[in-house]
């Protein structure tokens, strides 16, 4: 394959399980991430959306090997990660920026050591001087001063303390970042400066993501394509606009009615469809498709059978036995 054609990270299969203690000396899995599969080009932004507790966090989590997948392959331009010499290679080419700017920041650091730390680990500089160069040229990225560098993290606000999340994210001079929901911690209007720094920072240094996260519309605005989970499985994936215009899956179908309109009368006419029950538990997921227990369209075969994660239209892949019937 040449390298127009080879994702910079594919994802094959992907599993996640946790043991969990059901009793005295017995466990049961959680299957936090379950059969997932997906690719992301190079330069790309692929958003990751759905409930809480569906496996979001955990896919890149597990992307990133900071959880040992149950099972699966990840590939990274090209080649499997595998092996610690594979693994470390692959951790300077891939970061992550976490979802809580004031637990994920060392309150005993500095500004400059926190930056500096992953430099630190990987000896990515020859002195000082160097070091201290480095951290400069990555405040300056995100918008913060120099003077700033001294200080620490508990004398900023959210939205600064993310920045220098994101600073630490570039220290290695990554080709991918998972960001796990970046911005859901921060106010409306630092949302949108953040978010707004993610896609120049994308431009001016070739970067890819994977943004996770449960505000549609924010993932609407920075994602190139969207992948919505439900209960540990991926149920669709496709365009941005596509998914989010005309959706397939019933669960995408509810998801989307849901996110507010700014226009009046386009809210007037949109049809919010209302999901009856509860989300199951990962613990006892329902037989077949992980859905049917909420899905007005559920018939038999979606108890009997998991759906199979398909491409019905170019580029737009979805699971569900009754696709072709509902829309």
């Amino acid at each position: 394959m040449d390298e127009k054609t080879t994702p910079l990270v594919d994802v094959r299969n992907l599993k996640e399980y946790f043991d969990i203690s059901t009793g005295f000396l017995r466990t049961k899995p959680l299957k936090a991430v379950d059969d997932v599969s997906f690719t992301i080009a190079k330069g790309e932004t692929l958003g990751l959306v759905g409930e809480s507790g569906c496996g979001k966090t955990t896919v890149g989590r597990t992307v990133l090997q900071l959880y040992k997948p149950t099972s699966g392959e990840i590939y990274f331009e090209g080649e499997k990660v595998e092996g610690k010499a594979a693994l470390r290679k692959f951790r300077t080419k891939a970061t992550m920026v976490f979802q809580d700017p004031y637990s994920s920041l060392n309150p005993r650091m500095t500004v400059s050591d926190i930056i500096a730390e992953p430099l630190d680990i990987h000896k990515m500089y020859a002195d000082k001087g160097e070091r201290r160069d480095r951290i400069l040229e990555l405040m300056d990225h995100v918008g913060l001063n120099s003077e700033h560098a001294s200080r620490y993290a508990h004398e900023f606000s959210g939205g600064q303390r993310q920045r220098i999340g994101i600073a630490r994210a570039l220290a290695v001079g990554p080709s991918f970042i998972v960001c796990d929901e970046p911005v859901s911690a921060l106010d409306v209007s630092i949302q949108a400066q953040v978010l707004n720094m993610f896609e120049e920072l994308q431009d001016k240094l070739g970067l890819t993501y994977l943004f996770i996260a449960h505000d549609l519309l924010v993932v609407r605005h920075i994602s190139d394509r969207i992948a919505v989970m439900y209960l540990g499985k991926m149920v669709e994936l496709a365009d941005a606009d596509e998914i989010c215009d005309r959706p397939l899956h019933p669960y995408s179908k509810a998801l989307m009615s849901a996110v507010p309109m700014p226009d009046p009368k386009i809210a007037r006419e949109n049809r919010r469809i209302s999901l009856n029950g509860e989300i199951p538990s990962p613990l006892n997921a329902p037989s077949g498709c992980p859905f049917r227990t909420r899905c007005p369209h559920a018939c038999e075969q979606c108890a009997e059978s998991m759906p199979e994660f398909r491409e019905t239209e170019k580029g737009h892949f979805v699971a569900c036995h009754r696709v072709g019937e509902i829309n």
